[in-house]
C-alpha cells in the first residue's frame, strides 16, 4: 500500500474515546473559521467529478463534466478517480496542490424531505433527522457560548442573524451588501397596463394572463427565497470578501456567510454555462480571502457546505433537482487537504441513495464535531453542549 493512500485510510478513523475523554490535538491560539453556506444547494457531482464512474457519463449526456485530458472543457484530475471543475483550475487548485483544500463528498444530513427551508433550517440547528431533542439556538452559537468572550468573537456576514447564529449568545450582524430586491412590475404597473385594454376584446385575456404570470412569478421567487435566504450572490461575495476578512483578521475569529443562486434546475450548463459560472466567482473569492488574511491565513479554517446535493442524472431541462448527499469543501492554511476526505463508495447506480442521489456517509454534525475536537481542542462533554447525542468523526482535516 503506497503511502498516500496509507495516509487516505488514516485520515477516515474515528477520534479515540478513553475515560469519557476525547483525545485530539491541542487547540492552537489565533484559530479563525468561516463557514460559508451555499444557499440552494449545489450540484455537488460537476464541482468534485467522478471521473472513473461510466455510470456519471451515462447518466448526463448534455451536462458532465468531461473526464481529464479529452480536450478543453476537460475536468482536471485530482485523486482516486475524482476531478475537479475547470473553472477552479486557477482559483481554488492551487490550494489542493499546496496541500490547503480538501473535499469531503458523500456528506450531509439525514433530512430527507428536499426542502431548501426544512433542511437548511435543521442544518444551522444542528438537528438530525430524528425527531426530539431541544434546538432553539444554532450550533455556531452554541460553540461560541461553549468556547466563551475571551475564545470566541463571533459575527455572520449576512443581511439578517442567520438561524446558525441564534440563541443566548449574542452574536452582530454585519450587513455588507444589503439584500433589497425589486420585483419588475409593480401592482400599479400592472392596473396601468390592464387599463389600456380595458373596453377591448382582448381585456379578459390580458387580464387572465396577468394573473396566471402573477401566480408563477410567485410561485418561483418563493422558491428561490427559500432557497437563497437572502443570501449574498456569488459576484457580490466576490466583490466583498476582502472586507470579511479585514474583520475576521482585526475583530472576529467565527464568522458565518451565505452564497445564493445554486438551485439549478434548468439550463445548469457544464464546463460553461450558469453553475461554471457561479463556482467560478465563489473559487475567486475563497482564494481573495486567503490571499487577504495575510499571514492568518496560517490559522484560518474555511468550511464550504450546502442544504444537500441535487439528482445525479440531469432532468429533462438539462439541470438537476433536489437530492440528498453533498460535498463539502475544507480550505484552510492550517488544513490537511491535497486529498479526498471521508467514507466513500464507488459512484454507481447501485450505490445511490433511493436510486437518485448520492448518499449521506458523513453526518455533518460528526463531520464538524470531530473538525471542532481538533480546532478547539473540545473533549466529548462540551461537544455534546454543541451536538447533543452525536459521535465525532475526525477526519484529520486539519
Amino acid at each position: 500500500m503506497d503511502r498516500r493512500r496509507l495516509l487516505q485510510l488514516m485520515a477516515a478513523a474515528p477520534l479515540a474515546w478513553a475515560n469519557s475523554r476525547l483525545y485530539a490535538a491541542p487547540a492552537a491560539s489565533g484559530n479563525r473559521l468561516l463557514v460559508v453556506f451555499m444557499r440552494g444547494a449545489y450540484d455537488a457531482a460537476s464541482l468534485l467529478v467522478p471521473a472513473s464512474s461510466d455510470f456519471y457519463y451515462e447518466s448526463r449526456p448534455n451536462i458532465a463534466i468531461a473526464r481529464p485530458g479529452s480536450g478543453p472543457g476537460a475536468a482536471l484530475p485530482l485523486d482516486d478517480g475524482w476531478a475537479l471543475h475547470p473553472a477552479l483550475a486557477e482559483s481554488l487548485l492551487p490550494f489542493y496542490e499546496r496541500r490547503q483544500l480538501a473535499f469531503v463528498p458523500f456528506a450531509g444530513t439525514e433530512d430527507t424531505s428536499r426542502s431548501h427551508f426544512e433542511t437548511q433550517n435543521g442544518i444551522e440547528l444542528g438537528r438530525g433527522a430524528a425527531p426530539g431533542g431541544d434546538y432553539r439556538s444554532g450550533f455556531l452559537n452554541r460553540l461560541a457560548a461553549d468556547l466563551g468572550a475571551r475564545d470566541a468573537q463571533a459575527a455572520a456576514f449576512t443581511s439578517d442573524v442567520p438561524q446558525i447564529f441564534r440563541g443566548g449568545t449574542r452574536v452582530p450582524n454585519i450587513d455588507l451588501i444589503g439584500a433589497g430586491r425589486k420585483s419588475r412590475l409593480s401592482p400599479d404597473d400592472n392596473r396601468a397596463i390592464e387599463s389600456m385594454y380595458q373596453d377591448t376584446d382582448l381585456h379578459a385575456s390580458v387580464a387572465e394572463g396577468q394573473r396566471i404570470l402573477g401566480a408563477a412569478r410567485e410561485e418561483i421567487e418563493a422558491e428561490m427565497q427559500a432557497a437563497s435566504g437572502n443570501a449574498v450572490s456569488a459576484d457580490k461575495l466576490e466583490q466583498e470578501v476582502r472586507r470579511i476578512a479585514r474583520f475576521m483578521i482585526d475583530r472576529y475569529n467565527l464568522g458565518f456567510v451565505d452564497v445564493s443562486g445554486w438551485d439549478t434546475h434548468v439550463g445548469q450548463g457544464a464546463a460553461s454555462g450558469v453553475l461554471s459560472n457561479r463556482l467560478g466567482q465563489l473559487g475567486r473569492a475563497l482564494a481573495a480571502y486567503a490571499d487577504a488574511m495575510g499571514p492568518a491565513w496560517s490559522q484560518t479554517t474555511v468550511v464550504v457546505i450546502s442544504e444537500f446535493g441535487r439528482t445525479f442524472r440531469e432532468n429533462g431541462n438539462k439541470g438537476t433537482d433536489h437530492g440528498h448527499g453533498t460535498v463539502y469543501w475544507v480550505m484552510g492554511g492550517n488544513v490537511r487537504g491535497g486529498r479526498i476526505a471521508g467514507r466513500q463508495v464507488a459512484v454507481k447506480r447501485d450505490t445511490l441513495f433511493q436510486d437518485r442521489d448520492y448518499p449521506v456517509l458523513n453526518e455533518y454534525r460528526s463531520v464538524f464535531a470531530g473538525l471542532f475536537a481538533r480546532l478547539y481542542g473540545l473533549d466529548g462533554t462540551r461537544l455534546a453542549r454543541v451536538f447533543p447525542g452525536v459521535s465525532p468523526v475526525d477526519l484529520k482535516l486539519v
